[in-house]
């Protein structure tokens, strides 16, 4: 597919299958999650906006690269999505955060918004949604939607573990937009939930049930 990345690197892989083991602690579980945001950022990112600005060295002054324009935005999907943003911060502490809140209804699976609030001015911003799982990818098309009716234009979309029916789902509601992907799993079973997968990612990041 088209503007899908879906990764293959060993840290990546060694990773995710820690965070499958449903032995993997809270706590542990929650700096896997960073640590798979951070090596995916630094991919994802990849063609952030360069300037050159002038730079005195112990030598000389230079011209060198920096980045440039309005700063990165990094939107999680409330509330597992929040697990990934302090990723992508260590690699970009100057974004800025903005805050979905969606719900699934319990039996039609399909998303409700509950909150959105995004950093302004959000159309000149490079946008990465964040969720850890794509399983329908009912909530992240709806939250790619949601960013682009407040103007949003340049969007990622970034999660570690994806199903084959939710991916399709979201690329083709939403073409323009790359998926960077950890992991494709086989399939959704019959309440929605990706297998292998992990289980439910935002109680083993919260330590909640």
């Amino acid at each position: 597919m088209e503007n899908v990345t879906v990764f293959d690197h060993p840290l990546i892989q060694h990773k995710i299958s820690k965070l499958r083991d449903k032995n993997t602690g809270t706590n542990e579980f929650r700096a896997l999650i960073e640590e798979i945001a951070m090596l995916m950022g630094y991919e994802a990112l990849r063609d952030l906006p360069l300037e050159d600005v002038e730079v005195e060295t112990p030598i000389e002054t230079c011209m060198t690269p920096m980045l440039s324009g309005k700063k990165l935005a990094v939107v999680p999907i409330l509330r597992a999505g929040l697990g990934m943003v302090n990723g992508i911060l260590a690699l970009v502490p100057s974004a800025k955060v903005g805050h979905i809140g969606l719900y699934r209804d319990e039996k039609t699976h399909e998303p409700h918004e509950y909150y959105c609030k995004l950093p302004s001015p959000i159309e000149q911003r490079t946008i990465v949604v964040t969720d850890p799982m794509l399983a329908t990818g009912g909530s992240g098309a709806a939250a790619v939607d949601f960013i682009k009716q407040h103007g949003g234009k340049h969007i990622k979309f970034m999660s570690i573990i994806a199903a084959p029916e939710g991916l399709k789902r979201l690329h083709e509601a939403h073409p323009d937009i790359h998926i960077y992907v950890g992991h494709l799993d086989r399939c959704l079973n019959e309440d929605a939930y990706i297998c292998p997968g992990l289980g439910d990612a935002g109680d083993r990041i919260f330590g909640t049930k």
